[in-house]
């Protein structure tokens, strides 16, 4: 009995579902057809339902596609931007791992990667006196490859005047260092006696520490100063006030204020009414290391070829060879350093006896009243490389303005 009611259960239910599809097809048959309508038939006819039931659907459709469309854009985008940023690190990698590309090679496409520079760091002994030789010239060789691509190419090598680096403009331009105005300085100025000094002899922030980098931008911070950004005088002027507040715990003086004004003239030889930040980081980098480092650590920081320079000036002066100038000549042959800043008969437009000192404990920060007896006082060679280390460094820069008072 119970087998025969399982059979009758399922016939029925055979039965309703031929009904459902029976129905199912008898309302397809009745409806319209669809392209009858699109085509301007009873549909259009009748008024818009037809119409206005499917313009929102198209709609709705045309914006799901442009969606996405800009999502598949987007998704495009920030590939490329991915791969690029890929393409200039593999570039960057290619060229410093040794192997050298040709300058023809290079994917002009891209702007290749500036290196990573690293900070010094202190050692051990970095105070300590350092032996360097008057009468042993020492003769660097400079490099025989560009520093960017590694390749030899004779005369279109340009070289720097301070380290032994040599460097293609192609390559320059290439890394973004210098636009068209500096790359034609450089191939003016770097096989002459003014010389020209590259990105990294350039940049005398690069010979602070991390600590020392910190330090001086936990003032910057503190005083509200915009990396990046011009300064007017008053600006200046304002940061100079809260840096004394800050480690005097006094305010500028009248006299304090009018050398302000004198180092930013220093700082401005175009008369533009503002001055660069690279040159007041460059100047604030140096009233860092004058404050921080004795001379015997900033005579480690001479290069070879500057070494050099001051090796000949002092032996210039020294006339009867006995190892010992003046001081009036020291401080003479101190000036020298920056006469590379008057080429083209370029005049910071500041007499450099107004020219402020970097800090109070600068050697050049005395008066006016100075004694003959300090001019004749004898200098030997370690004090003259000690005393002239300061200078040679503020000299590094290819800015034509002053970092650092030349002395009277």
């Amino acid at each position: 009995m119970g087998v025969l009611m399982s059979k009758k259960h399922q016939v029925e239910k055979v039965q309703k579902c031929n009904a459902v599809v029976s129905a199912f097809q008898a309302g397809v048959k009745e409806r319209p057809a669809p392209d009858k309508q699109a085509d301007g038939g009873e549909g259009e006819e009748a008024g818009g339902p037809a119409e206005s039931t499917a313009t929102p659907v198209e709609k709705n459709a045309e914006g799901t596609e442009k969606e996405e469309t800009d999502n598949k854009a987007g998704s495009s985008t920030s590939a490329q931007a991915r791969d690029d940023r890929k393409a200039n690190q593999e570039a960057w990698s290619r060229l410093r791992d040794g192997k050298g590309v040709e300058p023809g090679d290079l994917d002009k496409s891209y702007q290749l990667t500036p290196p990573a520079f690293v900070r010094p760091k202190r050692e051990a002994d970095d105070d300590q006196p350092v032996q360097v030789e008057l009468l042993k010239k020492e003769q660097p060789p400079s490099d025989e490859m560009c520093d960017v691509c590694e390749v030899w190419t004779a005369d279109d090598l340009y070289p720097c005047r301070i380290c032994t680096r040599m460097f293609h403009d192609g390559c320059l331009r290439e890394l973004g260092y210098l636009q068209a105005e500096a790359l034609q300085e450089m191939k003016d100025t770097a096989h002459t006696v003014t010389g020209w000094s590259c990105y990294y002899c350039d940049n005398l922030n690069l010979l602070l520490t991390e600590e020392e980098m910190y330090s001086l931008m936990e003032t910057f911070k503190q005083c509200k100063i915009i990396p990046e950004s011009c300064l007017v005088s008053d600006e200046l002027l304002q940061y100079r006030h809260f840096a004394s507040k800050q480690q005097f715990d006094k305010d500028l003086t009248d006299e304090q204020e009018e050398e302000v004004l004198a180092q930013f003239a220093a700082l401005d030889p175009e008369k533009k009414g503002h001055i660069e930040w690279c040159d007041f980081l460059y100047f604030e980098s140096l009233a860092v290391l004058r404050k921080l480092r004795t001379e015997n650590s900033m005579v480690r920081l001479l290069s070879a070829k500057e070494r050099n320079s001051v090796r000949s000036v002092f032996l210039d002066l020294d006339l009867d060879e006995d190892g010992v100038i003046t001081r009036a000549e020291s401080r003479q042959a101190q000036k020298s350093w920056f006469h590379k800043l008057n080429k083209d008969s370029q005049s910071c437009n500041v007499s450099i006896s107004h020219v402020g000192p970097m800090c109070e404990s600068s050697p050049a920060s005395s008066g006016s009243g100075r004694s003959k007896t300090d001019d004749s006082r004898p200098v030997t060679w370690a004090d003259f490389l000690k005393e002239s280390a300061i200078y040679l460094l503020a000299a590094r820069p290819n800015s034509s303005a002053m970092h650092i008072r030349v002395p009277l």
